[in-house]
């Protein structure tokens, strides 16, 4: 064992997070494999503070691999809804059904069979094969590549193929053999409370000493990054259209952005003026509409690029032909799973109707 990995793994011992899905260290069992799987998909670019809430009510309404196996895809996007990258949800329930019906409702405990399954790469793979499974193999995400960068001082980009394969290199060389499981997640948690991406509380850091950025003052420039590209801002108009106390919504295609979930129908748009919404709105979705005024425009920020998304109420000339449009009750609106824009819409729209009427 490396002076490296001992440090980490006395560290982890005394300061291990205690996390709904994990099994501490001296336990002397696995955890379950199920729910590590569930927790490293949801872990992925998401905070394990926002993740804690949606385990807890997703491990109590899909405690086991069938149960997820056999539910609608409305209920596993509608209990997802808020966490975000929504194809992680459609994966895991795509997952679910292939090892129902090809592995006895079990994870693989192999690194080969787990990466045939929806949604799991190199690193999730790794994760669950370690943690769960005990297997010794390494894994490697964001907070993993910090460490190293740090500590070795690599100043090959992290977000690069040769500096992510120097990194790689660097986490299986000091692999602990039948320790993976606690240095991997050592390392996580080490990366989340100590090892911070801005001000790293270097004097609390078990492997200080061993740290090279940080001989040299570096700590701050690990890991080297390449330059990011400036984010695109769009503007969308949504069409709004109520009649007889129901809504208009649309169900996304599967693929692509916020796939499956109901939307109000929204469109690109260069101007605000009635006849750009109502052309867009025509362009999208062969819908006719006529733009009576404007709500309050909901701003967000996605991973690729910034939205403004101005709703409109409109008036429907004609009727939608496509399959995909479903008129809903305004009070059944938050059972319907939508993205963050159009939950913001739907609450919008119900206490607009609702302050009308008193």
């Amino acid at each position: 064992m490396t002076e490296f990995a001992r440090r980490i793994l006395a560290w982890y011992e005394r300061h291990a997070r205690v996390l709904p899905w994990r099994v501490l260290p001296g336990q002397g069992v696995h955890p379950n494999p199920y729910a590590v799987w569930v927790s490293e998909i949801m872990l992925q670019q998401t905070r394990v503070e926002a993740v804690i809430p949606y385990f807890a009510r997703w491990m109590e309404r899909f405690p086991t691999i069938e149960s997820l196996a056999t539910a609608s895809e409305h209920e596993v996007l509608a209990l997802w809804e808020g966490l975000g990258y929504y194809s992680r949800a459609r994966n895991l329930h795509r997952a679910a059904r292939i090892l129902l019906t090809d592995h006895g409702g079990q994870l693989p405990t192999n690194l080969a069979a787990l990466r045939t399954l929806p949604g799991i790469g190199r690193y999730t793979a790794a994760a669950i094969a370690s943690i769960a499974f005990g297997k010794d193999t390494a894994t490697l995400d964001g907070n993993l590549k910090r460490v190293f960068a740090r500590v070795f001082d690599v100043s090959l980009p992290a977000d690069s193929p040769q500096g992510e394969a120097a990194l790689w290199q660097l986490a299986e060389n000091h692999l602990p053999s039948g320790r993976a499981g606690d240095y991997n997640q050592a390392l996580m948690d080490l990366g989340a409370t100590v090892c911070l991406p801005r001000n790293p509380r270097c004097l609390l850091c078990p492997v200080r000493e061993l740290c090279l950025a940080h001989a040299q003052g570096l700590q701050e420039q690990r890991p080297v990054l390449k330059p990011k590209t400036e984010i695109p801002h769009k503007h969308k108009a949504a069409a709004v259209i109520v009649e007889q106390g129901k809504a208009l919504l649309n169900r996304r295609s599967p693929d692509g952005l916020l796939g499956g979930l109901w939307e109000f129908p929204a469109a690109e748009v260069e101007t605000s003026s009635l006849e750009a919404v109502s052309t867009a709105i025509h362009s999208a979705y062969a819908l006719r509409v006529i733009p009576l005024s404007p709500m309050p425009a909901i701003r967000h920020t996605y991973t690729h690029f910034r939205l403004t998304e101005t709703p409109w109420l409109c008036q429907l000339d004609g009727s939608p032909s496509a399959s995909s449009f479903c008129w809903v009750a305004l009070p059944d609106l938050v059972s319907y799973p939508m993205g963050k824009v159009d939950r913001q819409i739907a609450r919008q729209l119900v206490s607009l109707l609702s302050s009308s009427r008193s």
